[in-house]
């Protein structure tokens, strides 16, 4: 109704027919014009620009043969012990002495390597299949450090091989020497259990840590080396730490996966 009686108000005066619209007012135009500005920029990044994406994962500096348990073989008591954590053994070198009711045992490491852990000390009574070492299989002291990165079951499909990873070592400052640079050389095929963790590793107790938020794939890193360095190994920084990093050290990797185009996410 009120419409109406606007209509018959403005036949009633014809002479304002004629005069001018005005159908938008300067600070509108004004905002038009940003707007298409802004969906302009957008259309072309969307078109020619690209996005990093990253991943997150727990790992560990280790070498490429990975680690085994050592177990006894015999039950007794330890009156013996030949090697300290550490100590580079070589292949059946004795670890233990056992004294059983059968006579004195010794246990020897199955592979050559290096000493990471031991639990059986003197006086300690250990049974049959009781680990009581971690051995690091390695090729000499030469033989270079790797990182095993475990990454979610979910995410592991979008890791590619030759994606560029920087990984924070717990034993060095990040805000000082920066984080040590490396390359994903392999990924693994399918998620692995906290068991197949623990026979790699060699410990039970990074596998369950490693598996806290369900079975993760194994992604192996190779470190990028370089003579310019105390540890051999390229930094983020010029120098990196003045020593050496060693094996079983933990440390975070950030994957750096392939850049995408903006559009590639927004299509289907």
């Amino acid at each position: 109704m009120q419409f109406r009686q606007q209509a018959l108000s403005k036949l009633q005066s014809p002479e304002e027919l004629d005069l001018p619209v005005r159908f938008a007012r300067p600070q509108g135009r004004l905002v038009l014009l940003i707007t298409v500005l802004v969906m302009a920029a957008a259309s072309f990044w969307a078109v020619t620009g690209s996005l990093s994406s990253t991943i997150d994962a727990p790992g560990i500096l280790t070498h490429a043969q990975g680690s085994y348990i050592l177990q006894s073989p015999v039950e007794g008591q330890v009156t013996g012990v030949f090697a300290q954590e550490g100590a580079t053994l070589a292949a059946n070198a004795p670890l233990l002495k056992v004294h059983t009711p059968q006579g004195d045992r010794v246990v020897h490491a199955i592979a050559a390597g290096r000493l990471t852990s031991l639990s059986a000390t003197i006086g300690s009574v250990i049974a049959t299949g009781a680990h009581v070492a971690s051995v690091e299989r390695t090729d000499g002291p030469d033989d270079p450090l790797v990182v095993m990165v475990y990454v979610p079951g979910d995410s592991a499909a979008g890791v590619p091989v030759g994606a560029a990873v920087d990984l924070a070592v717990q034993s060095v400052p990040t805000e000082r020497y920066g984080v040590l640079r490396g390359t994903v050389a392999a990924v693994g095929r399918t998620a692995q259990t906290p068991r197949q963790i623990a026979a790699f590793l060699g410990d039970d107790q990074l596998a369950e840590q490693f598996s806290r938020d369900g079975m993760p794939v194994p992604v192996l890193v190779r470190l990028d080396r370089t003579p310019g360095t105390k540890s051999g190994y390229r930094w983020s920084s010029a120098d990196g730490p003045p020593y050496a990093v060693d094996s079983m050290t933990p440390a975070t990797g950030t994957v750096h996966l392939a850049d995408r185009r903006p559009l590639d996410w927004l299509l289907p």
